[in-house]
């Protein structure tokens, strides 16, 4: 058993692929060895701006010995008629290497077992590394030199160790050596002695390869850093996460701006620090600093002209958002509803503002359904696009809605209508936060479904990994918005009221699109059968929270193992394929009969899930009893379709809740 490790060094590398190349790395590793019958017992991939590092633990020394079953020509062909190898025969053998002690005959082919001698493990690298590592993917990879192979960045050097003793390979047209650099105000360039010293050597060169312990680093210096004025630092996970890759060795510096630019809204301060130069800003007692953290890549003690050459910069995007503030606020937000007129929404559908227009009408219907007051609702909706033909959002597009918001609040809006406009865009991920009011909920809905029909109606149908105007992520926001906020509105005839006003035919293919969406969301949580079958008596957009409570409930049932309760509704949706007329009283004449009936009585309409599903599991024994002692197929035709119609009025009972046919027990 021994250790691997390759480190590509490169140029500085984009951030935003790194994460990408760490995964796409390990999974590719894991593959190979995997394929090629290589032991080991883990893959570390690291990363820096400069470098992607494998390290593989555990590596077995070579390929396990094995043999090869050979399948050759039927036996008339591989042999003569004096039962000689023919030529054919011979040449099959021939071609694999083999001779005729290694041939057999079995059910009148001739086989031959072909032994494989295990390569070596440091050979099976050699010969494949190269290409394991162009398997990389991103976008705008480049060529460099006269080189046709592309890769993200230009490679200058590769460090290839099996345990301490260097493996020579190649890639491109660097050849791999022992030597790797630190970090660029350390050491240049030094040997690493093995694989087991490589990650504390370029701690010496001031570089921290593992991602992680660099991360946790700056969180630490960060925190210490704000401690030391008494403040807090905020960030997201997005911005620790590209700090972490835009550095080696993380140096927190301190750094302040005039106060004047507190005056303008702090989401405008925070976003121009955060977005622009990936700064972290300062609070203290909820309250935001005229400082800012910033994290450098240096080596060091001197820091003024670090702080000089940040504090700078700052000042200069700052005074561009107040300049754009100051002349946006000479009016109020709802003169610049007009403007989207010449904002094109999508070709086709005409502008922003028709499709504001739009809003309005479908965040109308909601709230009518919602039975909740609209005024607030209409105001929002009407205002909820006017800040995108503003200067400041023109300059930061990230702003949008939150500029909205507080444009309105300026302009005397009602707070709901202030709120509401900043959170129609939530949630702006997959993991961010749902809008907490109605308003926002609403507007929110509308804004998404008709996004959405829009982009269906263009025929751009999201595929692979295209997804245009984020159609994946507003679907996945209505669904979670209806659900946690158990909101009772019909999403299938929202998105009819859509194309009605749309004038558009591909309500359908929406409704399919939402579905799968909404199984692939909560298939997280609860098995596909279950999901497929809780949708499969009931339009799951038709009433989505009632779909997640039944879900719940058969999920729970199942896990009581009663299989029993299962096989008597697979049983009944055999026989019954199609609903059967009104049962006969009069006709049923054997206990067992009359005794089915009584018990489907007992199964009331208006019980809860969990009260059905204990109904169901009660009056089981007497459903078997029926089926052991009653002949459902009777000859007598008007007998048969009676017994047909209890079995069908018995089935509607399973089917409030699921299809249990969709079950894999």
């Amino acid at each position: 058993m021994s250790k691997y490790l390759l480190e590509i060094g490169t140029e500085e590398l984009p951030y935003k692929f790194i994460p990408q190349a760490v995964k796409q790395l390990k999974t590719i590793f894991e593959s190979f060895l995997s394929s090629n019958q290589i032991g080991f017992e883990n893959i570390d991939v690291l990363a820096t701006p400069r470098r992607l590092a494998v390290i593989i633990s555990g590596l077995s020394d070579a390929q396990p010995d094995s043999e090869k079953i050979l399948k050759g020509p039927i036996k008339k062909i591989a042999y003569d008629e004096s039962g000689n190898l023919s030529k054919a025969g011979l040449g099959f053998l021939n071609k694999n290497g083999l001779t005729e002690k290694d041939a057999y005959l079995e059910n009148d082919y001739l086989y031959a077992k072909q032994f494989l001698k295990g390569k070596n493990t440091a050979q099976v690298i050699q010969e494949n590394v190269e290409s394991l590592v162009l398997k990389v993917q991103g976008s705008h990879f480049m060529r460099w030199s006269n080189h046709e192979v592309k890769f993200s960045r230009p490679i200058r050097w590769v460090v290839s160790l099996l345990g301490e003793n260097e493996l020579p390979v190649q890639i491109i047209d660097v050849k791999s050596s022992r030597t790797t650099r630190g970090h660029r105000f350390s050491k240049f360039e030094f040997k690493v002695n093995s694989v087991d010293s490589y990650i504390q050597q370029l701690k010496d060169a001031h570089v921290i390869v593992n991602q992680n312990e660099r991360r946790d680093l700056i969180v630490k210096l960060t925190k210490e850093k704000a401690d030391e004025i008494g403040a807090q630092a905020v960030y997201s996970d997005e911005l620790l996460e590209e700090v972490t890759y835009l550095c080696e060795y993380p140096v927190p510096v301190v750094c302040d701006f005039d106060a004047k630019y507190l005056s303008i809204p702090d989401e405008v301060t925070v976003t121009v620090m955060a977005s622009h130069q990936r700064y972290f800003a300062v609070y203290k007692d909820e309250k935001l600093l005229n400082k800012f953290i910033t994290i450098a890549n240096y080596v060091g003690n001197e820091f003024s002209n670090i702080k000089a050459g940040n504090e700078r910069v700052i000042v200069a995007r700052l005074d561009d958002a107040i300049f754009f503030f100051n002349e946006d606020t000479k009016k109020p937000l709802a003169d610049y509803v007009e403007n989207l007129k010449g904002v094109t929404f999508q070709k086709g559908l005409g502008s922003v503002y028709d499709k504001t227009q739009r809003i309005v009408e479908l965040s109308k219907y909601i709230a009518q359904k919602l039975n909740v007051n609209s005024d607030t609702i209409e105001r929002t909706a009407l205002l909820c696009k006017a800040d995108l033909t503003t200067q400041l959002v023109f300059e930061f597009t990230e702003l949008q809605g939150y500029i909205g918001a507080d444009y309105a609040k300026i302009s005397g809006e009602k707070p709901e209508v202030c709120e509401g406009i900043k959170e129609h865009y939530f949630p702006l991920s997959a993991e961010s936060e749902l809008a907490q009011t109605t308003e926002g909920q609403v507007v929110g809905i509308a804004d998404k479904v008709d996004t959405v029909s829009a982009v269906f109606m263009g025929g751009k149908i999201p595929t692979g990994s295209s997804d245009p105007l984020g159609v994946r992520r507003a679907a996945l926001g209505i669904i979670k918005t209806i659900i946690n906020k158990k909101l009772d509105l019909n999403l299938s005839d929202l998105i009819d009221r859509n194309f009605e006003i749309l004038n558009g035919d591909k309500a359908k293919e929406v409704k399919d699109f939402f579905i799968q969406r909404l199984i692939i969301f909560l298939n997280d949580t609860y098995k596909k059968d279950v999901l497929e079958a809780c949708s499969a008596v009931k339009n799951p957009l038709e009433n989505l929270c009632d779909y997640v409570k039944r879900t719940q409930v058969l999920t729970e049932f199942l896990e009581t193992k009663n299989n029993d309760v299962i096989e008597s509704a697979n049983r009944i949706s055999r026989l019954v394929k199609q609903s059967v007329d009104k049962i006969d009283e009069s006709m049923l004449k054997l206990e067992e009969e009359k005794n089915l009936f009584d018990a489907i009585k007992s199964v009331k309409d208006d019980l809860s899930y969990e009260d059905l599903v204990s109904k169901l599991v009660e009056i089981n024994p007497v459903i078997v009893n029926f089926f052991d002692k009653v002949l459902v197929m009777d000859k007598d035709e008007n007998i048969k379709n009676n017994r047909l119609a209890l079995l069908s009025a018995l089935k509607n009972k399973y089917q409030t809740l699921a299809d249990f046919s969709h079950l894999q027990i």
